[in-house]
């Protein structure tokens, strides 16, 4: 069902209802509902993209500028591939701007996931044993930007779910530390909720500058925020 809410300029705006089915439950029907009100996800049909989620990148790269022609871009977490989709034109991956270095991208993700040209992909448990070693050999060397959008399946306790992300966080950032080039930047996804503290020091000892940054894309009620950590010392 669609209703009329009103506006400032009179009964404009139109919401998305979702009927209650039988079978489903009332927190799938609110995300339902969330997800066809949602502009960036409207938004994302319209450019193209895969998810909402590509949004996030692009609103911290427009303020960080780490993608930047030539640059080599490990996506870890890359499911469905809106990071990567964005990546790929900032960092000239199909060669299409002439005179500008032709950057790489690699993404791995526990999902498979659809060729996007630009790009290699991996269907990979970045948390199993000696997985890293495997994104090393197809990373083939250095990279300039390491970037995170891993997430654990929800469990319905913040603690736990909180704790679960930090983890998969600092397996992330101990990768960049492996395969970053001096001056390279790491880009995280982290819920708020204190555990975070001991990654950003972390990061403050291997880092120039170590920002936090909720993107606009980011829904307000979400706990998300994004880590930057920028000028990589080696």
């Amino acid at each position: 069902m669609v209703k009329a809410t009103k506006s400032g300029r009179g009964y404009r705006d139109l919401t998305v209802k979702v009927k209650t089915a039988r079978g489903r439950k009332l927190s799938s029907k609110l995300w339902l509902e969330r997800q066809l009100n949602d502009p960036y996800v409207k938004r994302a049909q319209v450019d193209g993209f895969r998810g909402r989620a590509a949004y996030k990148i692009l609103e911290l790269d427009d303020k960080f500028r780490f993608l930047v022609p030539g640059a080599r871009v490990v996506d870890l977490g890359c499911a469905p591939g809106g990071w990567c989709q964005v990546a790929v034109p900032r960092v000239n991956a199909l060669g299409e701007k002439s005179g500008k270095k032709v950057g790489t991208i690699l993404g791995v993700d526990l999902q498979e996931i659809e060729t996007i040209a630009g790009t290699e992909l991996h269907q990979l448990d970045f948390m199993e044993d000696d997985a890293d070693l495997k994104v090393k050999e197809w990373l083939g060397g250095k990279a300039d930007v390491v970037m995170s959008d891993m997430a654990a399946s929800a469990s319905g306790h913040k603690q736990t779910d909180h704790l679960r992300i930090m983890a998969l966080c600092e397996a992330a950032a101990y990768f960049a530390f492996d395969v970053l080039e001096v001056g390279g930047t790491f880009v995280a996804k982290v819920l708020a909720g204190g555990a975070e503290g001991d990654l950003q020091k972390l990061l403050k000892q291997k880092f120039d500058k170590v920002a936090h940054m909720k993107p606009p894309a980011s829904r307000s009620d979400s706990s998300e925020k994004f880590v930057v950590a920028t000028g990589f010392r080696g």
